[in-house]
């Protein structure tokens, strides 16, 4: 069996009380590797094939009473991801986070240059919470260190390079990289390559 060659016998014992605990935290999880801290679980949804990596933090603190995180499946993150939702975040099928990646749809007070941003001066525990969707298509893979911020959505089946910030929306199909995060490639259907933009 390939979990043999993958994994010893000490992880594999491991594996399987994961995996007895994933059926009692989400029924639709594949694996959950614990310890993981989930707040505000009724307001997350999780899909089929569910994965998690050590030390996850998920968190769903809805203005609306409403679902507000949603996993779509096969999803797959791994060691020390955090994800919160206040408004809306949304993850498609077959998504793929490497590990110490942050994921926000809102913040302490708003910054965008308008009547509406919060004073320097105030307490920043005490702000207001602001907030904007954020949507992950299906097929999307995020890189180690990579942030993603509040009112982004990321293309079907694009690449996020490490250590990379997204702070405005990716479209379909490219590879983005830096701080804040920039196509580079995109792919080309017809000749099945990656080209640089």
């Amino acid at each position: 069996m390939d979990l043999f060659k993958r994994y010893s016998f000490l992880h594999l014992i491991f594996l399987i009380y994961y995996k007895i605990r994933t059926i009692f935290t989400f029924k639709n999880a594949r694996i959950i590797r614990f310890p993981i801290d989930i707040r505000g679980k009724k307001y997350i949804k999780v899909s089929k094939g569910f994965t998690t990596g050590v030390g996850c933090r998920i968190e769903a603190y809805p203005k609306n009473n409403q679902t507000t995180l949603i996993f779509g499946e096969n999803f797959q993150m791994n060691d020390y991801v955090h994800i919160t939702a206040m408004e809306s975040v949304v993850i498609g099928n077959n998504v793929l986070l490497a590990s110490k990646i942050y994921i926000s749809d809102c913040s302490h007070g708003s910054y965008a240059g308008n009547e509406n941003d919060s004073n320097p001066e105030s307490i920043p525990h005490s702000r207001p919470l602001y907030s904007k969707p954020i949507v992950i298509e299906d097929n999307v893979w995020l890189g180690e260190f990579v942030s993603v911020l509040p009112g982004v959505t990321i293309g079907k089946g694009s690449i996020i390079g490490a250590n990379s910030v997204v702070s405005k929306s990716i479209p379909a199909n490219v590879i983005a990289v830096g701080s804040p995060a920039k196509v580079i490639k995109k792919y080309n259907f017809e000749t099945r390559i990656w080209e640089k933009i």
